[in-house]
């Protein structure tokens, strides 16, 4: 399985977190959601973070 990539994530005026892929609008995040991410993105790997929140990963359990 590869790695995650191709996330970036912006913050705007209002709080929310905005997630793109590959320059693409995936995810905007509004209220507790987007506080949660910006806690997590500097403790954790922020291009699997994004993935899982934008459903955009494999959870293992897929026929290859």
């Amino acid at each position: 399985m590869g790695t995650a990539s191709g996330f970036v994530y912006s913050t705007r005026k209002n709080g929310e977190v905005e997630i793109l892929h590959h320059g693409q609008p995936a995810v905007v995040l509004r209220g507790a959601k987007a506080a949660k991410f910006l806690r997590d993105v500097d403790h954790r790997d922020p291009q699997q973070l994004m993935a899982r929140l934008t459903g955009n990963y494999k959870r293992g359990n897929e026929k290859r």
